[in-house]
């Protein structure tokens, strides 16, 4: 038999037989399906991700004041950035700096209610240290840090119930106006969180005495590990163990890694579900070799050969495989890009994955009906005929 032939009559069985075929399809459908829109999503996201760290850097470093050995505060020193600066690689170096001020919406609210929100002193060039971005309203001036004015944390916006700038909050008992809201700042997500004021603000109304809390610099990415190796003791010589040293950019690669593992996890429950689904088209093709004994009789007795049986049937195995791959295919595609188009994503399948899905089923194809085919050319013509 010619292939085109093979393929006519194994389509011949599922063309008669359309409702039990759309079931049997189904199963592969939706493994097919699973593992394409796992696969897609997660290069979806990943791409997006890392777009991000293009986007925002990795060559941040910070430096926090930690505990000493006895395990009481350290302050950094007030020349912590100006010592930073002279490291020789590092572009840019600033700094926060925590401030004993209680953030209320009004003085109406009691003053043990801070919604969750602290005061940060800030220097005006750390929005673009950071690659933070503006939400609504203005950053800190040289000229707006001496006045009583803050910036909000996208999260601190929203507890506090600010919605737009030009509205007051209570610092302690000092009225402030918010003349800015911040984006999310995925780097240092704490700063969400925060209500910021300049520096000689700071020290003019609240008190503050001056040491930073936090340092930030960056650097050339081939001198990062370079700078990192001596930025505590340059922060705090003599006590660089009590500085914290961190590369923000480490925990979004992290999540890149978790999600990962979350992929393989939904990888295997797709294999799962394609297993399931070659198990149902298995299924199918024993009960069709069992209905059509008659119609197996008299081909052979016409003069079809076993192995024209055989290949009939494996036919009909693999297109049934392949029309719920193509399937899977199509709603894996459609899902991936509808839900990466909601999350603003660029979508992204990658083409390996569509020729994977495709193979695999073709192997489901093979597994499932050699079985039932080698079992129909085994059919006696005299007793297929005799079949009720």
């Amino acid at each position: 038999m010619r292939f085109t032939d093979i393929l006519r009559v194994g389509a011949i069985g599922l063309r008669v037989r359309r409702a039990r075929v759309v079931l049997s399809a189904l199963g592969i459908a939706i493994g097919i399906a699973t593992m394409v829109a796992v696969v897609g999503l997660s290069q979806s996201s990943k791409a997006d991700l890392m777009g991000r760290l293009d986007r925002l850097g990795t060559n941040l470093l910070t430096a926090e004041a930690g505990k000493d050995a006895t395990g009481q505060e350290v302050r950094l020193p007030k020349a912590a950035v100006a010592m930073v600066e002279r490291i020789g690689p590092v572009q840019h170096a600033t700094e926060t700096a925590d401030v004993d001020a209680r953030v209320r919406r009004s003085d109406v609210v009691p003053e043990e209610r801070t919604a969750g929100v602290t005061t940060q002193a800030a220097r005006p060039d750390l929005l673009m240290a950071l690659n933070a971005r503006m939400a609504k309203g203005s950053w800190l001036t040289g000229t707006t840090a001496t006045l009583p004015v803050t910036v909000l944390g996208s999260v601190a916006a929203e507890r506090l119930g600010v919605t737009s700038p030009g509205e007051k909050i209570m610092m302690n008992d000092e009225y402030v106006v918010v003349v800015g809201i911040l984006e999310p700042v995925e780097l240092v997500p704490n700063l969400d969180r925060v209500a910021l004021v300049g520096f000689p603000a700071a020290e003019k109304y609240f008190g503050f005495d001056g040491h930073p809390s936090t340092i930030f610099e960056r650097s050339p990415d081939a001198a990062v590990e370079d700078v990192r190796e001596v930025l505590a003791r340059t922060v705090n010589p003599g006590a660089e163990g009590s500085v914290k040293v961190s590369r923000p950019s480490d925990a979004l690669a992290a999540k890149a890694a978790t999600d990962e593992g979350l992929t393989n996890l939904m990888l295997g429950l797709g294999a799962v579900a394609l297993l399931v689904g070659g198990v149902g088209v298995a299924n199918t093709m024993v009960i069709s070799v069992l209905e059509r004994r008659a119609e197996i009789g008299l081909r052979r007795a016409l003069g079809a050969t076993r192995n024209a049986i055989r290949l009939q049937f494996l036919a009909e195995s693999l297109l049934l495989s392949a029309l719920g791959g193509a399937a899977g295919a199509v709603l894996g595609v459609a899902a991936t890009y509808g839900f990466a188009l909601t999350r603003h994503w660029t979508p992204v399948v990658p083409v390996w994955s569509l020729t994977a899905a495709f193979g695999a089923t073709q192997l489901i194809g093979v597994a499932a009906g050699l079985y039932p085919a080698v079992r129909a050319s085994r059919l006696h013509p005299t007793t297929s005929l005799n079949a009720p």
